[in-house]
Order: structure tokens, then sequence, then C-alpha cells
């Protein structure tokens, strides 16, 4: 925090169980990734808040509000339920699209702010056999990256169509990003650095087994950051600016297996 009182700030939604009548299910993992998360954050200086179980309408609420709040450098969301190409699903089974929230944080308040949003859902239905995909032609992605502001950083935990896998001790995705965070030499890197390291380390040290046994997981970034970002690093006290960290990609020989249901 500095002397205005201002501090990096993020929001974790998560939507573990939703209201009776609603034919989605309950969501085994996700207070655990809402702990993780609030325990990580927390240890790097931002303030967190989170939002458990809210309904459609007051997700839109919340990041409006949220997004005419005061930021020292950095916003971080976190956005974890059941979900479909371009939508989360609020508690209470209404949609709520991807491109709105994103453009709320589109004003003068959060001009040249780092944004940052992670969204931990499905998709689609499709699975992942760990083969290359051939996605250039889906309009359906390139519509959402018009709604995203200058600035703005989106990670998906899995790329457009495809289902992203939640377990009862927390999902692949954020459970990494939370372990990336508390290993040396990671929470220097640039952001974007960082994101390929989280990607790398999803898709080559997850693979399902169970009913989805042998499907694997590949986060997406979408970015139009227009700067280097070092949401996570303590600046150097000679320059005040972050170092950048040289550790290689992760060791990709040892691969974990986890049982898994579709987030």
């Amino acid at each position: 925090m500095d002397d205005s009182g201002e501090c990096n700030r993020a929001v974790l939604v998560s939507v573990a169980q939703f209201v009776p009548g609603v034919s989605l299910g309950r969501r085994p993992g996700a207070d655990k990734d809402t702990k993780t998360l609030h325990r990580t954050l927390s240890k790097l200086g931002f303030k967190v808040d989170i939002h458990s179980d809210l309904s459609g309408d007051e997700i839109y609420q919340l990041f409006l509000k949220e997004s005419r709040r005061p930021v020292k450098d950095c916003f971080l969301a976190v956005l974890s339920s059941h979900g479909d190409e371009g939508c989360v699903f609020g508690a209470d089974g209404k949609p709520v699209q991807l491109c709105r929230l994103f453009s709320y944080f589109d004003n003068e308040n959060m001009e040249k702010k780092a944004k940052v949003f992670l969204v931990q859902a499905c998709r689609g239905g499709g699975l992942d056999d760990g083969v290359e995909v051939d996605s250039a032609g889906d309009s359906r992605d390139f519509s959402q990256h018009l709604s995203i502001p200058v600035d703005t950083a989106v990670m998906y935990a899995t790329p457009p169509g495809y289902g992203a896998f939640m377990h009862p001790l927390g999902s692949v995705f954020l459970q990494t990003f939370c372990t990336l965070l508390k290993e040396d030499g990671n929470r220097n890197l640039e952001l974007t650095r960082l994101m390929t390291r989280l990607s790398h380390r999803v898709a080559y040290s997850f693979q399902a087994k169970g009913k989805f046994a042998g499907k694997k997981e590949m986060p997406c970034l979408v970015t139009r950051l227009t700067r280097e970002v070092f949401p996570f690093a303590e600046p150097r006290k000679d320059s005040g600016a972050a170092e950048l960290s040289a550790t290689s990609l992760l060791d990709t020989q040892h691969v974990s297996t986890r049982t898994a249901s579709i987030s």
C-alpha cells in the first residue's frame, strides 16, 4: 500500500452451490481454490475480497462497482463457476456475459492500470486429448477480444469449445497458478511470461484419470497489454524496477494424474 492508501486489489467470485431447481451441479473444490488464492495473494500485498454464490445480476453489479474503485497498479479478478463460451453462470443459473464485465473496466478510473482476469469455467463441452487444434477461424473468440480494454489480460482455464477440470482439492488451473507464485523466481516474472509458465505446467503436468482418463487441459491467454507488467514482484530498492527471472521452463518428465470432474 502506498502513501495515498491505494493498493493492488483482487476480487474472487466463486460459485460452488447453485440454487434449487438450477440444473447445474455443485462444484466441490471451488472453496479450496478460494482459500488458496486468498492466502497466496494476500501475502503478495493484494487486498483480497471474496464473494461466494452470487446470482448473475449480483455479479454484474459487483464488477460495475469494482471498476469504479481506486486501485494502485493492478486489479485482479478471478471468476470460478460453470460456464460456456463467452459466459459464466451465476448461482441462479443465469449467464453472465464476460464481454460485458470486461467493458466495465474501459473507463478513466482504470486507464493505465493493469487488469487481469482469471476464468475457471468451461467454454464448451469438448475434451482435450492433448493434440494440436487449429482455431484460427473461430470468430466467437475474436469477437470477445474486441470487448477487452487496453492493458488487460484474460487467462482462461481452457480454449474456446473445451471443458475445464475441477477436483475436490481444487482446480488444476487455479491451484497451479498459486503454486507458481509460491516458487522462487516466478513472482518476479513479467505477466505474460508467468502465464506462459502456467500454461506449460498445466498442459504437461496434468492428466485426468477415472471417467475422463487421459484428457488434458490447456489454458488460453488473451492480452491487450501495451507494456510489461509485474503484478506480483517486489520492486528493487535500488531502481524501483522489478528484476526479470531467468528460470527455465518446468521439468516435463514427471506427469501427475488426478481424478477430475468438469468445472
